[in-house]
């Protein structure tokens, strides 16, 4: 019996691995497929991304650097808005090479990482969790204390295990034009209902065309604007679901949710990976795979680590549906040098942000 088994080996669930692993923890992950693919969601990131991967690791990532954002109201052509900073706010990475990374490093540690490994149901029991796996056409019966579900916004082990789904989850689509833009700035478009459209400069990479918006909208019908409105032709189409607003509880009594899974992510981008992460460190640090009452201290981390960020993340949404002229308004009051960190927005309340406003 293993003492944790990991359903999903994307960021959260491969950081999982490797600091249960570096605890002397018996840990294997299940990936249905390769470990990055099929890709399903944008690369930009903050600059805190580099504390989770080996050093020798950023040179293969990073395909560009972003010093800020141009906020349009309207389409390509509008007025923009510009926020910035003269150093970093954020990189542009590799995102399907930043997985496999991750799933090296949880490799090295020990953790034992099946790629091609479809989970098709989890049996919470009294005294542990039996898998059912299935690979290369055999199924087999895995048997861990806990298992950790990080299977993404419509996880199998969330739905199996009884827990609540998302309050909400936005359909996201994203393409690339091939062509090579090492750009400063990304640009960010509140054209989209309840969300927002962007483009994101990615170096020799290309740039990245995208838009997420609620169930029911036509978010093809408002890609296939945006791009016009650029002039591109995209190739790589890709879609997927964007969890928002984590459900009252993420855990049973021997199973927990991370990442997307428990809608881990910002509701102002949808972003998730350095949230995902830092809840699978609050994972480690408070679960025992022996002690199943553990799992409420579980609860508590992560909820103190990330919850405010969230909460406030939901006030800073409901700007992207005021009226047209407050929004002009707004950020033509508010745009210039910030002091504000893309993934805390509390960061809109700190010293270095309110001098950055005051001293304009």
């Amino acid at each position: 019996m293993y003492d944790f088994a990991v359903v999903g080996v994307g960021p959260a669930g491969a950081r999982f691995a490797r600091r249960a692993a570096e605890a002397g923890y018996d840990v294997v992950a299940f990936e249905k497929g390769e470990v990055g693919t099929p890709l399903a969601c944008s690369g930009h990131v903050s600059t805190d991304i580099w504390a989770y991967v080996p050093d020798e690791a950023k040179s293969r990532l990073l395909q560009n650097r972003v010093y800020g954002a141009n906020f349009h109201v309207g389409g390509a052509s509008s007025r923009a808005y510009p926020f910035y900073k003269t150093e970093q706010v954020s990189n542009v990475i590799d995102r399907v090479e930043l997985d496999r990374t991750l799933a090296d490093c949880a490799r090295d540690a020990g953790a034992d990482v099946r790629e091609r490994h479809t989970v098709t149901s989890v049996d919470e029991r009294h005294d542990g969790v039996e898998l059912t796996v299935s690979a290369d056409g055999d199924e087999r019966t895995v048997e861990a204390k806990m298992v950790a579900g990080c299977d993404g916004p419509v996880s199998r082990v969330r739905r199996q295990a009884g827990i609540d789904e998302p309050a909400e989850i936005l359909h996201g689509v994203l393409a690339f034009d091939e062509t090579p833009d090492d750009g400063d700035y990304v640009d960010v478009h509140l054209t989209v209902p309840r969300f927002f459209a962007w483009r994101i400069p990615r170096g020799d990479a290309g740039v990245e065309y995208g838009l997420a918006a609620p169930p029911g909208a036509e978010v093809n019908e408002m890609f296939d604007v945006l791009t016009d409105q650029y002039d591109v032709e995209t190739t790589h189409f890709c879609s997927g679901g964007i969890p928002i607003d984590p459900p009252e509880r993420v855990t049973t009594r021997r199973v927990f949710l991370l990442g997307d899974a428990a809608a881990q992510t910002k509701p102002f981008t949808g972003g998730g990976i350095l949230y995902g992460m830092t809840a699978a460190d609050c994972a480690v640090d408070a679960i025992d795979p022996d002690d199943p009452a553990t799992l409420r201290d579980y609860e508590s981390a992560w909820r103190d680590a990330l919850s405010t960020e969230i909460s406030m993340g939901h006030w800073l949404r409901r700007a992207y549906s005021l009226p047209e002229p407050v929004q002009h308004l707004g950020l033509r009051s508010l745009s210039g040098e910030i002091g504000v960190h893309m993934d805390k927005p509390t960061s809109f309340f700190s010293r270095e942000h309110l001098g950055k406003l005051l001293g304009r």
